[in-house]
């Protein structure tokens, strides 16, 4: 599993799924908000499997 997901990108994941799931907690939103885990793990993880079928990547290459 290579890295796809860039530093902008991944933080821009972890705080929208973070302001997704604490908007879902605090009762602004409903369920779905919970959706939220998915952008913060693909953040933490670096690694979007969205983005294979396209062949994007936001970091730079490691060869």
């Amino acid at each position: 599993m290579n890295a796809n997901v860039g530093t902008i990108d991944r933080v821009i994941r972890i705080a929208a799924g973070a302001g997704l799931i604490a908007a879902t907690v605090s009762g602004a939103i409903g369920a779905w908000g919970w959706l939220g885990v998915v952008p913060v793990l693909t953040g933490i993880f670096r690694f979007c499997p969205a983005y294979l079928p396209f062949g994007f990547r936001t970091c730079p290459r490691q060869d």
